[in-house]
């Protein structure tokens, strides 16, 4: 295995474009492109399941078997949730030295439709519990094993698996290029909307694939908070309230005697104004236009299984104008580790700005806040709205095309984030304009796939010595 590069390079501020370059191609000395295919697990990997046990001793225990239960079900459910151990895995292979804002868990499934303040709908990055600075590859690198691992439980064979990613990195390394040679402004008005989506379903997908895609834009847009009210609500004694849907959505009422539920609420009022103080001063005063109705635990995700999760029915100028907001717990990235702790001292506010930097237009209601939960401990927190305009894709539908197409728009999109906050010129120098990054990452996605089928191995065979609980439930 190549060594190990723990340094970080970085140009002298407002550095010329040569200079940048130069650094780029300073670091291909350093770590080789073709060194990062390497992987193969040292002699002292840690026990994956360790990994897993740590992160849910800290989490509610009623709802960690339904975290073991959902990545029992596939490899790729397994995927999901390890984010940490995969981050412990990466801090063992080469870096480049140059670093950007990483999402920390860039799985394919977390890049999907969202909307725009301006009712635009978009395609992005979602999920940013892990994001912290650090090696833009292992963005990349997750990403690109994401795909081997759908291409496999789809019984596509081996070239089709590496042309899916080798499209997928050639795009991120083309787009690189491309921000490295735009003015610093174009590069952060840069983004993927509707319209862009259109036109590159008619020139890449099928009829069937087009079909696809217009019918999941039209799904986005119903889903927002009137939708959710809708779902997730009933009437009671003439109001509406959250119901319960035991263990995925619990009502607060349902999880404490009335003095405490009334105690809780009373928090919950305290944590939403006080979590409007982190908005924009035109958000706090739309907030402000409603009032907090019910609370409701919920169960999110795969690997958010298990952390702390509430929603929140608030509603505006009658019954039928519902606003629901998500708080979701904030712990310490599972990079953390193996880059450095959090320059912000509440990881609410770490997801908060990591999101706000990566992402071409964020949520309104992004904030965060700090509240001490049930059990009394103090917990950081970040909000958005629960649902907007939300689409997600399906992999297990996609043809071999079908998911080539998908991974070229990951990577346009994993690229324009990275260009954002990291060196896009060095980076661009890095990658260069042949393909040997992109035939490193073929070869090491296909060798992470085989360590992520191990490792779901070896979670399944836990549950079935009794040494891990799990509970499958269906996702809500």
């Amino acid at each position: 295995m190549p060594r190990k590069t723990t340094s970080t390079a970085r140009a002298p501020r407002h550095a010329t474009p040569k200079e940048r370059a130069a650094l780029g191609k300073k670091a291909r000395r350093r770590s080789p492109r073709s060194g990062h295919a390497e992987y193969q697990p040292s002699a002292d990997r840690p026990d994956p399941l360790t990994i897993l046990e740590a992160q849910s001793s800290t989490r509610v225990a009623e709802l960690v078997p339904i975290r073991y239960g959902r990545m029992t079900e596939s490899p790729f459910r397994f995927y999901r949730g390890a984010a940490a151990i995969m981050a412990s895995d990466l801090a063992a292979t080469p870096r480049s030295g140059l670093t950007a804002q990483l999402c920390g868990d860039a799985h394919m499934l977390n890049f999907r439709l969202l909307a725009s303040p301006e009712r635009r709908l978009m395609f992005d990055i979602n999920d940013f519990d892990e994001t912290l600075p650090g090696p833009w590859e292992w963005d990349v690198k997750r990403l690109s094993a994401s795909f081997v691992i759908a291409a496999r439980a789809n019984g596509y064979d081996d070239a089709e698996r590496a042309h899916i990613v080798r499209h997928t990195v050639r795009s991120y390394r083309e787009a690189m290029i491309r921000f490295a040679g735009m003015r610093t402004l174009d590069v952060w008005y840069a983004k993927v909307d509707a319209t862009q989506l259109e036109a590159l379903a008619t020139e890449r997908l099928a009829g069937r694939g087009r079909r696809n895609l217009s019918r999941a834009m039209a799904k986005a847009r119903t889903r927002d908070s009137l939708q959710a009210f809708d779902k997730l609500t009933e009437t009671v004694d003439g109001r509406p309230v959250i119901a319960a849907d035991p263990p995925l959505l619990v009502p607060a009422g349902d999880l404490l005697p009335d003095a405490e539920h009334r105690a809780l609420e009373s928090r919950f009022r305290e944590l939403i104004e006080r979590y409007g103080r982190t908005l924009q001063s035109d958000r706090r005063a739309l907030l402000s236009e409603y009032r907090l109705v019910d609370v409701a635990r919920k169960v999110v995700g795969v690997g958010s299984v298990g952390t702390r999760c509430w929603i929140f029915l608030l509603l505006g100028r009658d019954d039928r104008d519902p606003l629901f907001l998500q708080a979701k717990e904030a712990d310490s990235s599972v990079l953390a580790a193996h880059v450095g702790a959090s320059a912000y001292r509440n990881q609410g506010e770490r997801v908060v700005s990591g999101q706000r930097l990566m992402q071409a237009t964020s949520d309104i209601f992004l904030g965060w806040e700090r509240v001490d939960g049930i059990d009394g401990r103090r917990r950081d927190f970040y909000v958005r709205q629960l649902r907007d305009w939300k689409g997600i894709a399906a992999p297990e539908t996609m043809v071999p095309r079908g998911m080539e197409a998908f991974g070229e728009l990951c990577g346009v999109t994993l690229a324009r984030a990275h260009a954002r906050s990291g060196d896009r010129i060095a980076i661009a120098s890095y990658l260069g304009k042949g393909d040997s990054f992109d035939r490193a990452l073929v070869t090491f996605a296909e060798a992470y796939a085989d360590q992520n089928e191990r490792d779901h191995q070896s979670l399944v065979d836990a549950v079935a010595a009794g040494r891990l609980p799990a509970e499958r439930t269906e996702q809500a």
